[in-house]
């Protein structure tokens, strides 16, 4: 429904990547475990927090916006 945000939403997975992902099975470009339990922890006090949608939207279009 909102191409824009779609894209900005691939640029946050993109960055969230772990390094080296195409060197281990299951080949995908996932995020590392421990990494995005820390940032839910820094950012919600939770390590097993799950982020409201206004937020993951908030921070795509942050991320999608040009300098």
């Amino acid at each position: 429904m909102r191409p824009p945000l779609a894209i900005d939403l691939l640029r946050v997975a993109w960055r969230f990547r772990r390094r080296d992902w195409y060197r281990r099975p299951p080949f995908l470009p996932l995020p590392a475990r421990d990494y995005v339990r820390w940032r839910m922890y820094t950012a919600y006090g939770d390590y097993d927090a799950i982020p409201p949608a206004e937020d993951v939207i908030r921070y795509a279009r942050w991320v999608g916006t040009p300098p």
